[in-house]
């Protein structure tokens, strides 16, 4: 369908987009660079206190650059993060990764930061106002304006409490976990197997792990869950477990006492913070808990109205997907609203090929740590998983690397949320019970020989063509009958083999 004009009216806009965090940034900011009106509204008055502090080098490198704030981070002195490092599976002593192992991050494009949610948000936000975008902020969405079976803009109460609308020719919902607008498109699907609560903390004077790994992300696991250990500042460390949902009654009302207790029991973490104090005042003194239940909607778009970031679905914290997730959505939506806008456009043509660029990288992420999960493992098993996942021809270590780094894709083409979780029922239950170990892998083209198809690298793709400007090889299509992005990367394209 082609848009319909609507000028003339004072409060039309191109495109508004809902919540100012990095999906709701990434696809502001990339559609305003187009030369359209665009219009952020946010909740909240300033960037609030949110978890997911661990990026990866898919975002640093790959979605960054596109919105030209890589100075920005430069500038803001967060830790460097080269890698990870684990006390996972059979074996007793910490193993480690590193981005630079990867022939596909090697380099300039192998690390990635460590950051104060806020400064990282509040850099994109401001970001979002230099390249145009309107953003308002104190704005409250409360419902939909709809015409001719689409979403044709929002109600809302702004900062003075005051209701308002606005007309858009597209709208973008990245507003998080608790958005509003989720049943306008789909349903919400739960996974049976991801359904785990995190309880997090901040300590100062916390320990590191030794050069050159002192910046990296650490995972601890123990008999009841797992740590993770992020240094954020030399003297402030982010601090969470996560256990499965069945332990909820022991958390009680006391936090803190139930973090404490957890700490005990996990050597590693225990040790690392033997000279630490938890911090317990200001933004972060609180002691706080998440559920972090993985699901994905039923759909990610509906005509007018699309879903990003953890509007649409969420995996799990253990390898910091989340704010890739969310910057990688993103760009995709952004493409297609700005494919949208020119006009002369298949809408459902454009916006399933952001859906189903979506649901893979999502695919990718959760059937990697259906296996990771599995604690009885040597780490190599988990290295075999990701080459199987990723379909892949490197090296069983390197595929890993690549697929926790964000630059793996798997071209599988999901539909429907429920039978994508249905499928996987049988590979895990709950956190770390007997009955949730995963199975041992099947002989190649067994029962799940089908699912794990050789993949493409779009997100190297991406790093590699900034660098090449006009001169980037033309890509070709991720899915049958799909579409590929143009030369700029901001809009969406018929491959040229296809126009023949």
């Amino acid at each position: 369908m082609t848009p319909q004009s609507t000028n003339g009216h004072r409060d039309s806009v191109d495109c508004v987009v809902v919540g100012a965090g990095p999906a709701g940034c990434t696809a502001a900011t990339l559609i305003a660079l187009q030369g359209h009106n665009v219009t952020l509204l946010e909740r909240e008055t300033t960037p609030k206190y949110k978890i997911g502090e661990s990026l990866l080098p898919a975002t640093i490198h790959g979605i960054c650059p596109l919105l030209g704030v890589s100075e920005e981070l430069k500038n803001a002195n967060f830790i460097l993060k080269r890698g990870g490092a684990f006390r996972w599976g059979k074996n007793p002593k910490p193993w480690v990764f590193d981005f630079a192992s990867s022939q596909k991050m090697a380099g300039p494009t192998s690390t990635a930061y460590q950051v104060e949610r806020v400064v990282f948000d509040r850099i994109l936000l401001e970001n979002a106002r230099k390249k145009g975008v309107n953003v308002r902020v104190g704005c409250k969405v409360t419902g939909t304006l709809e015409e001719d079976g689409r979403v044709a803009g929002l109600q809302f109460l702004n900062e003075q409490g005051e209701a308002e609308t606005i007309r858009a020719r597209y709208t973008v919902d990245g507003s998080g976990s608790e958005s509003p607008l989720v049943r306008k498109v789909g349903d919400r699907v739960f996974s049976k197997y991801f359904q785990n609560i995190a309880v997090f903390g901040y300590y100062e004077n916390g320990g590191r792990l030794p050069e050159p790994l002192s910046g990296n992300i650490f995972c601890a696991a123990f008999d009841e869950g797992w740590f993770w250990y992020i240094p954020l500042r030399k003297d402030l460390t982010s601090v969470g477990v996560v256990i499965d949902k069945t332990k909820a009654d022991e958390l009680t009302n006391d936090l803190p006492g139930s973090l404490a207790r957890y700490i005990e029991k996990c050597g590693p973490i225990k040790d690392l913070l033997k000279n630490a104090t938890r911090v317990t005042e200001g933004m972060y003194g609180e002691v706080r808990a998440r559920k972090d239940y993985s699901y994905s909607n039923t759909k990610f778009w509906s005509p007018g109205l699309a879903l990003i970031g953890d509007a649409a679905c969420f995996v799990d914290p253990v390898f910091s997907s989340g704010v890739h997730l969310a910057t990688y959505s993103g760009l995709q939506v952004a493409r297609s609203v700005n494919t949208f806008l020119r006009g002369k456009a298949d809408e459902a043509a454009i916006f399933d090929e952001f859906e189903k660029r979506y649901r893979r990288e999502y695919a990718n992420f959760y059937d990697f740590l259906l296996a990771f999960y599995n604690v009885e493992q040597e780490e190599t098993s988990y290295f075999w998983e990701a080459k199987k996942v990723l379909g892949a021809k490197t090296p069983e270590d390197e595929a890993f690397i690549n697929l926790v780094g964000g630059v793996g894709n798997n071209n599988e083409e999901l539909f429907n949320s429920a039978d994508f979780f249905e499928k996987r029922k049988e590979l895990g239950g709950t956190l770390f019970p007997e009955s949730a170990a995963v199975p041992a892998a099947p002989a190649a083209g067994g029962e799940r020989g089908d699912f794990y198809r050789k993949l493409t690298s779009e997100i190297t793709a991406m790093q590699i063509n900034t660098l090449l400007g006009e001169r980037r090889p033309h890509e070709k299509p991720l899915f049958e009958n799909g579409l590929v992005p143009t030369r700029d990367g901001m809009h969406w394209s018929v491959p040229v083999a296809a126009r023949v």
